[in-house]
């Protein structure tokens, strides 16, 4: 998730100093992801980057860069019996003192994702850490100090969706808005759970009711939509999206569920209730001439197996993660490759 960004932006607005701490490299296992980031400030720490000690130590050395002479630093952190952490993997960290004013790469980054525009982050890692902005039709900031081949590899990344990565010296952050789209339709107890859960990951929850003033305490990521027919709201989602219907009406929930299924494209489909009322549905669909290659995605009871509870909250639980498996299962993204059109990446003088 890209909050950071704002975070970071209202820090330098408030004339605070701040250090910029990123996941640049992993070898091994480790507790985050390439390109997890936290802030550290001189009175909060803001986000994460996982690992316990790896955190705690990395959050002191950020502390005492907060003076006005520090520059960046790459570190490595050997995750094994000298920081008493089972990982076993060594860790590239990467240390950037943010001075109390806004650098100018944050300023273009901020407008770009204020706009929705797919745009990558690249730095240099070595020496003054240069870092520039690029789209897939601009370059922003230091972006003289990128060579072309390096340019060429960010925007072939935001072309084939990769993640934060790096080569050589060279590291590439992607910062776009994210894919992950989810409608869950009914804002009841339940519903409200699942909202609750899905609106800590990196996702686009549209929640939609046919009730007025159902909605309360929407969170950033959410839209909260009344409307007279949320069937029709189907049609919304774009494609490759995850559904889950729960509305107060089994009638609502069959026409919801039916228009999913006739898309063809939903990556999870999911329905609250027992085994009867799915093949009271099943049955339905298929008298309507529904094929049963769709019929079959749908998904009812919902949730991971081994969670039994009843409780909305339990329930939640157990919907969102089998929502994130669904989702991960088809789009887990495969290792970033070099691309032999790039080879080698080299320092520009």
């Amino acid at each position: 998730m890209n909050e950071w960004i704002d975070e970071l932006c209202d820090l330098t607005a408030a004339g605070e100093r701040a250090v910029l701490v990123t996941v640049a490299g992993i070898r091994g296992s480790a507790p985050r992801e390439v390109g997890a980031k936290m802030i550290v400030s001189a009175d909060a720490t803001i986000g994460t980057i996982g690992g316990g000690q790896l955190e705690y130590q990395c959050t002191r050395i950020a502390a005492g860069m907060l003076g006005d002479d520090e520059t960046p630093a790459l570190r490595k952190f050997p995750l094994g019996s000298s920081m008493g952490q089972c990982c076993g993997g060594v860790v590239d960290i990467l240390f950037e003192p943010i001075a109390s004013r806004l650098p100018g790469w944050l300023r273009d980054l901020r407008t770009l994702h204020g706009q929705r525009e797919p745009a990558v982050i690249v730095t240099h890692l070595r020496g003054d850490t240069d870092k520039c902005i690029i789209t897939t039709t601009d370059a922003f900031g230091d972006a003289a100090t990128a060579q072309p081949d390096v340019v060429t590899t960010a925007r072939e990344g935001l072309e084939t969706g990769r993640r934060a990565h790096r080569i050589g010296d060279w590291f590439f952050e992607d910062v776009v808005g994210t894919d992950f789209n989810i409608a869950v339709f009914g804002a009841g107890h339940v519903g409200s759970a699942v909202v609750r859960s899905l609106s800590a990951l990196d996702c686009n929850v549209r929640w939609i009711d046919s009730r007025r003033n159902i909605f309360r305490d929407t969170p950033a990521n959410v839209r909260a939509i009344e409307s007279s027919e949320p069937a029709l709201e189907v049609a919304a989602m774009p494609p490759g999206s995850c559904f889950l219907v729960m509305t107060h009406s089994h009638a609502i929930d069959y026409e919801i569920c039916n228009r999913i299924l006739r898309r063809g494209d939903a990556v999870y489909c999911g329905l609250i209730g027992s085994i009867s009322k799915r093949r009271r549905f099943e049955k339905r669909f298929r008298a309507e001439g529904m094929q049963e290659r769709d019929i079959e995605q749908l998904v009812c009871p919902i949730g991971v197996d081994g969670i039994t509870g009843k409780k909305p909250a339990e329930i939640a639980v157990a919907a969102a993660a089998e929502v994130l498996q669904a989702w991960e299962r088809v789009n887990r993204a495969a290792e970033p490759k070099f691309p032999a059109n790039v080879r080698p990446l080299k320092r520009r003088r």
